[in-house]
């Protein structure tokens, strides 16, 4: 039987990695979960963010949602979305790690995948993936040089490594003629 793979994707993460390395968003979802795939059998993507305040940053929330509704589009791909919580009058994430951790740890319990993918750099992750590996599944982690712990290197079983040779193709827009790496 061919193995199954879920591909659970930290969308803040990937996000600021995207516009860190790269200066641009326009990420084609469907043809990086197959490139993460490789000959595997896709079970599902899942993406994982907060919801923008569309009484503070309603622009913003606007561009999330055009963005939100294409990932909707895409097959076998879920959109999890979180909250913000004011602290300090500062906006502060909540429960996307806690969603992430509990979904990839209950499919993996429940059987529904051979190996996980987690794209991520966030070390907070690295307990759950450890506990994922516990209970027989394999674990991935495809991350960016420069937002990656070693604690999840040290415990994944295969590492991918996000560069540009790895983006090639995978862009949906055209190849920006600015292109500089970020320092």
């Amino acid at each position: 039987m061919e193995d199954r793979v879920a591909v659970f994707i930290d969308g803040s993460n990937l996000y600021h990695a995207l516009q860190n390395n790269f200066k641009r968003h326009d990420l084609n979802f469907a043809e990086f979960a197959h490139k993460l795939c490789g000959t595997r059998q896709l079970f599902r993507v899942y993406y994982y963010n907060v919801l923008q305040d569309p009484t503070r940053w309603p622009d913003a929330h606007r561009e999330q949602q055009e963005f939100l509704d294409s990932l909707r589009k895409t097959p076998y791909l879920e959109v999890r979305l979180g909250t913000t919580k004011l602290a300090q009058g500062i906006p502060v994430e909540k429960g996307i790690d806690i969603m992430l951790a509990t979904d990839l740890l209950r499919f993996g319990c429940n059987g529904l995948y051979d190996t996980a993918v987690l794209v991520s750099g966030d070390s907070d992750f690295a307990y759950v993936l450890q506990a994922t590996k516990n209970i027989g599944r394999h674990v991935e982690v495809a991350y960016f040089e420069r937002s990656i712990s070693k604690d999840l290197l040290d415990v994944a079983d295969y590492c991918h490594l996000l560069n540009r040779i790895f983006f090639k193709g995978l862009w949906i827009g055209k190849r920006r003629t600015t292109y500089r790496r970020a320092p």
